[in-house]
């Protein structure tokens, strides 16, 4: 009995220690899962509170006038902390944009899952949301007010679209001429106008020949003379390239664009000096307000524009301020020359939005030439009288076929 009570006493003491070391087991397993899950859930909190890698190439394609090939480059800006880090990009139009530098980038914002940012030179923004697996972004571009959907992919080097380099200059001494250029009627429902450049592609959009005359030869409407009706109704398209290698200079694409007039419109004219009022373009007292471009300090001046009855924009890209007095004395309502006098060098990025109506009733309005360009430039527009020299033309004939 009393073996038999020891065995009982015995086992007891074993089935106890066997239940201690159970409760042993299980409580430190309980310490190990409790740390083990700890651990994951500290991993989670650190990758969700450390936004994705934006850095890298992404590429899409607008579906505009065809479709347009974009690619925007983003890198993180150095000294940012990790788990908030800050990016700058550039954005490039391989079809409508002209310097292939690309376009600076702007108010980028992501907070891991939406991305925002504008490109302000093109009136541009972007708005998307990246992907569950970071590789894309769908989202809507707008320019100019007009929104269309872009998806962006994220793309590894070897399977970007090349981004043209920039092109050497054309040497200082060279005349070029248009070595294929063509010349035809624009659409009649046409909206899109303006000069443009992209390396040694050289093209306009919807211009009568009184616009080119103006533009080629930097004088007023009233600063031309003679010439028949449909200077000013007949408008026109045209592309072309130069005969010599390089990308030519300002005064190189005018001197060619002068050679395309006589040669395809038959232009002749000589000059005379008549008194006429005129208008001076000066800093205001509140000082300018343009802001240097980006862009290459040589390369060819860009505008594009757009409007309806009520309202105009100009965007200028890389323009010098003897390029904005050109323009504006295609935009003077009394058709005066302009002529520079800001002392200001240089070339700049800028738009210029005003109303034709200066009495509109609408609130949000822009206002009228004159007061925008004061308040959107900080520059002022001064009226004078002087003798100027006038274009006469003798003849000029509608362009011969391509």
């Amino acid at each position: 009995m009393a073996g038999e009570a020891d065995a009982r006493m015995t086992g007891l003491i074993v089935r106890r220690r066997k239940s201690k070391v159970w409760l042993q087991f299980v409580r430190s397993g309980q310490l190990v899962l409790g740390a083990v899950m700890l651990s994951a859930c500290l991993a989670w909190t650190a990758t969700a509170q450390t936004p994705p890698n934006l850095a890298g190439t992404w590429q899409g394609t607008l579906p505009v006038d065809g479709s347009q090939r974009v690619i925007v480059t983003i890198s993180k800006l150095s000294g940012a902390p990790a788990e908030k880090p800050a990016w700058k990009a550039v954005f490039y139009n391989l079809e409508a944009h002209a310097e292939s530098g690309g376009r600076v980038v702007t108010s980028i914002l992501f907070d891991g899952q939406s991305l925002r940012f504008a490109v302000p030179s093109i009136n541009g923004s972007y708005a998307s949301k990246l992907a569950a697996d970071g590789a894309s972004l769908a989202g809507t571009w707008t320019e100019d007010k007009v929104a269309v959907p872009l998806t962006l992919q994220r793309v590894p080097a070897d399977a970007a679209w090349e981004i043209p380099g920039a092109d050497q200059a054309m040497p200082k001494d060279a005349a070029p001429e248009f070595e294929v250029a063509t010349i035809k009627p624009a659409a009649p429902d046409s909206q899109g106008y303006g000069f443009h450049s992209n390396g040694r592609r050289i093209w306009f959009t919807n211009q009568t020949a009184m616009s080119m005359i103006t533009y080629f030869y930097g004088v007023s409407r009233k600063q031309v003379v003679g010439g028949p009706d449909w200077l000013n109704t007949d408008r026109y398209d045209s592309d072309g390239v130069p005969d010599i290698p390089g990308t030519p200079s300002v005064k190189q694409m005018l001197g060619m664009y002068q050679k395309l007039m006589a040669d395809r419109f038959q232009l002749t004219f000589h000059r005379e000096k008549r008194e006429l009022s005129a208008y001076t373009i000066v800093v205001a007292k509140t000082g300018s307000k343009l802001v240097p471009s980006p862009g290459d300090p040589n390369g060819l001046p860009d505008e594009t524009g757009s409007g309806d009855r009520t309202g105009m924009m100009i965007r200028f890209t890389n323009a010098s301020m003897e390029d904005l007095a050109g323009i504006l004395q295609t935009l003077m309502p009394d058709e005066d020359p302009v002529v520079d006098q800001t002392g200001l060098a240089g070339r700049f990025d800028f738009t210029l939005k005003w109303s034709r109506d200066s009495a509109s009733p609408d609130p949000n309005a822009a206002p009228d030439l004159f007061t925008a360009i004061q308040q959107q430039l900080g520059l002022k527009l001064e009226r004078v009288k002087a003798p100027i020299d006038v274009m006469v033309i003798d003849h000029i004939e509608r362009p011969s076929p391509n």
